[in-house]
């Protein structure tokens, strides 16, 4: 997809973080834009933002674990602007602790989000997307879907969203080769960032009251303190990796990256699978992280 100015852009998880950024960057282009999010108070005012960088806004609260309200937004779509370009599938929220301290409800809720998010976004806008390809020879579209370094690694005390991402890298890889099977004019991509101040970190502000957890146990709290640290200490911003993401759109890159140089612990865990070994340790080049996980789980 090269062609950016009057498409139509539908992005999720908008009100803040790559989300947010990604409408910055898409009003700047002269796109349209669909945006979404629970968050209603900061969507509204993602929305006014990108108005006044002089964009054509549609914004809708929606929750995409919720296959109808992903469907009300599409529908939502079509009839203000006509036809859909440039899909993120980006909602995305956290949740840490030893794998088996995780609630039915913290599965829930992670996996509802990061994976169903991007599942329902996948069902729902494709089609779409074909149809509006068959009504225009010169059409052009891509999708975004939003998962993490975490889809590539396995690190300690985020296994539930370890497996969230790691389905979101499945699921969109599959997107790509049937794409491509079907000869589609649309593109797809996997976005893959490392520690970025987005806000996932606070991700619990927003977690519903139908999955609500129950008292975090000190595995959680441990891996809720570091991941915080390891965030807020991240030197690439969200603008950034915009840039980076809306640049391999124009490229038809599939992979993207907010830090290439954690490659070689996907490496190392790639050669200890093929080579039948033990897992590689994810934190082989940053034993400081393990090392205060460790110690917080002492109590230290």
């Amino acid at each position: 997809m090269k062609a950016f100015t009057g498409k139509v852009a539908v992005i999720t998880g908008a009100a803040s973080g790559f989300g947010r950024e990604f409408a910055v960057l898409g009003a700047k282009l002269g796109m349209k834009l669909v945006l979404a999010d629970v968050q209603t108070e900061a969507l509204e005012a993602t929305a006014a933002a990108m108005q006044a960088l002089g964009a054509e806004v549609l914004a809708q609260a929606c929750d995409v674990r919720k296959g109808d309200q992903v469907e009300a937004l599409a529908q939502a779509a079509m009839q203000r602007f006509g036809a859909i370009h440039l899909v993120f599938n980006n909602a995305g929220v956290g949740a840490g602790g030893l794998v088996w301290e995780s609630t039915q409800a913290d599965w829930e809720w992670v996996l509802g989000v990061n994976l169903w998010g991007v599942i329902h976004g996948v069902r729902v806008f494709t089609p779409l997307m074909l149809e509006c390809a068959k009504k225009d020879p010169a059409y052009e579209g891509h999708i975004v879907n939003t998962a993490s370094m975490a889809g590539l690694l396995t690190p300690p005390t985020m296994g539930v969203y370890n497996v969230s991402k790691h389905a979101v890298v499945a699921l969109s890889e599959t997107l790509y080769h049937d794409l491509m099977l079907v000869e589609a004019p649309i593109g797809a991509s996997v976005l893959c960032p490392y520690f970025v101040q987005t806000g996932i970190s606070q991700s619990e502000r927003v977690r519903p009251d139908d999955v609500q957890g129950a008292t975090p146990t000190r595995s959680q709290q441990v891996s809720q303190a570091v991941l915080e640290k390891a965030v807020s200490s991240g030197k690439v911003t969200a603008a950034e990796v915009a840039e980076r993401t809306f640049d391999a759109i124009r490229g038809g890159q599939f992979y993207i990256y907010s830090h290439p140089q954690a490659l070689g612990n996907v490496q190392r865990r790639m050669e200890h699978i093929l080579s039948g070994q033990n897992p590689a340790d994810p934190y082989e080049t940053a034993p400081h992280v393990r090392d205060k996980l460790r110690a917080g789980l002492r109590g230290d």
